[in-house]
C-alpha cells in the first residue's frame, strides 16, 4: 500500500502536490520507487524543478548546546520546465537509491526511538518554493547489520536509543555529513559496564562496524570508554560466531580492566 503525502496549494487557485510512495520498506543499497502528481488549479503555472530526496533530522554540537537539523543526504530532480494547464493532470515517477550508509530505523519489527527520516519533496514554482514534510520510510539492516544487532540480542543486551551524529568516524569509509549511534543497555553478566553505543559505515562490499564501551564510573572513578572497529565482508559474514566474538572481546576488556 503506498504512502500519500501532499503538499500544501500552491497559492490561491494553484496547482496541488502529491507524493506517493510504493513502498516504504527498504534496506540500504535499495531503491525507494514512487510518484509525485501535481493536480492544476483554476489558473496555468509553470512548474520550474520538482525533486525528490533522502532527509534526516541529525544532531549537532554547537558551542554551547546541541541542537538539531535537517539534512538532505540524497536528492534526484524528476521533472520541470513546463506549463501546468487548470486542472490538468501530470504524474511524474521516480526512483531514489538509498545509500550504502543509510542508518537504519527498524529491528524486530519496531521503529527505533529517535530516528527520524524519509522523502522530502521540492516543487518550484513561479519563483516560489513548496516543500513537504518528511514521508516515513522504514530502512530495514542489511543481513550482516542484522547480524550484529542479533549478536547483541543473544549475550543480553537491551536496546536503549539511537541517534544521528553530524560529523565523521576516523578511520572509516564514511561519505555522508553523519552517522548513527544505536546504544545498548548492558546485561547483568558485564556487571562493570553501562552500555555499549554500536556504528555501522557499509559500502557495497564490506562494512565498518565501530564499538564504543561505556564502564560504569564508580565512587573513585570516572567512566572511561573503549573502542574497538573492525570490518566485515557483506557476502561471507556467516562464516563468523559474532556473539561469540563480541563476548570475547568485552570479557578481555573487563578482565585486563578488572571491571568484571
Amino acid at each position: 500500500m503506498g504512502f500519500k503525502k501532499f503538499l500544501a496549494s500552491l497559492g490561491a487557485g494553484g496547482a496541488s502536490v502529491e507524493t506517493v510512495l510504493f513502498e516504504e520498506n527498504c534496506v540500504p543499497g535499495g531503491v525507494i520507487q514512487g510518484e509525485v502528481r501535481i493536480q492544476g488549479g483554476s489558473v496555468e503555472q509553470e512548474i520550474q524543478g520538482v525533486s525528490v530526496g533522502l532527509e534526516a533530522r541529525v544532531e549537532v554540537e554547537g558551542s554551547e548546546e546541541e541542537y538539531k537539523k535537517n539534512v538532505q543526504f540524497t536528492k534526484v530532480q524528476v521533472g520541470g520546465g513546463y506549463l501546468i494547464q487548470p486542472g490538468a493532470a501530470h504524474s511524474l515517477p521516480f526512483g531514489i537509491e538509498v545509500p550504502w550508509e543509510t542508518p537504519v530505523t527498524n529491528f524486530l519489527g519496531h521503529r527505533l526511538t529517535g530516528m527520524h527520516l524519509g522523502v522530502a519533496t521540492e516543487l518550484a514554482i513561479a519563483r516560489a518554493v513548496d516543500s513537504s514534510d518528511l514521508d516515513p520510510v522504514n530502512v530495514h539492516p542489511l543481513p550482516a547489520q542484522q547480524a550484529v544487532l542479533d549478536a547483541f540480542g543473544r549475550l543480553g543486551f537491551r536496546f536503549k536509543s539511537a541517534d544521528l551524529e553530524q560529523g565523521h568516524i576516523h578511520g572509516t569509509r564514511q561519505q555522508l555529513p553523519f552517522y548513527q549511534e544505536i546504544e545498548f543497555h548492558a546485561p547483568q553478566q558485564y556487571r562493570g559496564l553501562n552500555q555499549v553505543e554500536l556504528s555501522f559505515v557499509a559500502d557495497d562490499r564490506e562494512m565498518d562496524v565501530v564499538l564504543e564501551m561505556d564502564k560504569k564510573g564508580g565512587l573513585f572513578t570516572e567512566g572511561s570508554d573503549s573502542f574497538r572497529s573492525f570490518t566485515m565482508d557483506l557476502a561471507h559474514f556467516e562464516e563468523t560466531d559474532w556473539a561469540g566474538y563480541l563476548h570475547q572481546w568485552l570479557s578481555e576488556v573487563g578482565s585486563r580492566r578488572n571491571w568484571f
